[in-house]
């Protein structure tokens, strides 16, 4: 791997993780394609994983302030006023836990299924359809935070589950699942992304180890490379969805996920890994 195939994979994985077109299928074509066999080394998944994280703190900062101050406020001295961010952290441990369980669970089934190149194409075609139902299917409903219930945490963990499938997008199915329990777009925007936070710092936790490895110190250039535009990306992507969202055009997002699972689907299917 030389600096500007990492810099392509770092702006690709940047871009993609918060927008509604899958990062993992991304990433997976892109190695393909390339010709190479990133995805075998766990450390260069940690890192850009790392930076994802990174960028999302980064552009929350000041909402998870107020969450953790609020939970701890209400834990310690039971202040009603922060009754409502202490239920949110509980809705966000709820859907990560189903997440963990339920992804696991589809990944033993699938095995080594879950990145053939048929399997990527026909779900960036289901995310299609999904960012379809988001736009034009589901009316958002006007429930916020406040009303949200341990049914909704459990629906968006399994909605977020089936992202463990390269090619079914984290973004688009939390927020399907969000705005189908009748949520308003804001809550599930929000919701959505701060939903990210625990699921991407578990990954890297579980896969934190192979930093410690060594392996990836004859690359550490490239790397840190991959790395920074991960960050500086998927800062742009953030801000991207969320004028797509209020701009109500996640239909671009919808045709162009279907128009690369076809070509996927039918051109690429036969290309194997390096």
């Amino acid at each position: 791997m030389n600096w500007f195939e990492a810099l392509l994979l770092g702006i690709i994985q940047g871009v993609t993780e918060f927008l509604p077109i899958s990062s993992s299928a991304h990433l997976i074509l892109a190695e393909k394609l390339l010709g190479l066999e990133v995805g075998s080394t766990l450390s260069f998944e940690v890192l850009l994983h790392l930076s994802s994280l990174i960028a999302v703190i980064c552009f929350f900062w000041k909402d998870l302030i107020i969450i953790i101050r609020d939970f701890f406020s209400y834990s310690l001295k039971k202040k009603q006023e922060s009754y409502g961010n202490y239920r949110f952290v509980w809705l966000m441990v709820i859907a990560t836990v189903i997440t963990m369980i339920v992804g696991k669970s589809v990944e033993m089934v699938l095995e080594e299924r879950i990145t053939n190149t048929a399997t990527i194409g026909a779900s960036l075609i289901i995310t299609g359809i999904f960012l379809i139902l988001i736009e034009h299917g589901i009316t958002p409903g006007k429930r916020t935070e406040r009303e949200m219930t341990w049914k909704d945490g459990v629906i968006v963990g399994l909605g977020q589950a089936l992202a463990v499938i390269p090619g079914i997008s984290r973004a688009g199915s939390t927020l399907i699942a969000s705005l189908w329990c009748g949520l308003s777009k804001e809550t599930a925007v929000r919701y959505s992304f701060l939903l990210s936070i625990p699921v991407i710092a578990g990954i890297s936790i579980i896969k934190l180890p192979e930093l410690s490895t060594g392996q990836f110190e004859p690359f550490l250039f490239e790397l840190s490379i991959a790395a920074i535009a991960s960050f500086v990306f998927a800062i742009i992507g953030i801000k991207w969805l969320i004028q797509m969202l209020n701009n109500a055009k996640l239909s671009y997002f919808a045709v162009y996920c279907i128009a690369i699972g076809l070509v996927t689907w039918v051109f690429l299917k036969d290309i194997p890994v390096a």
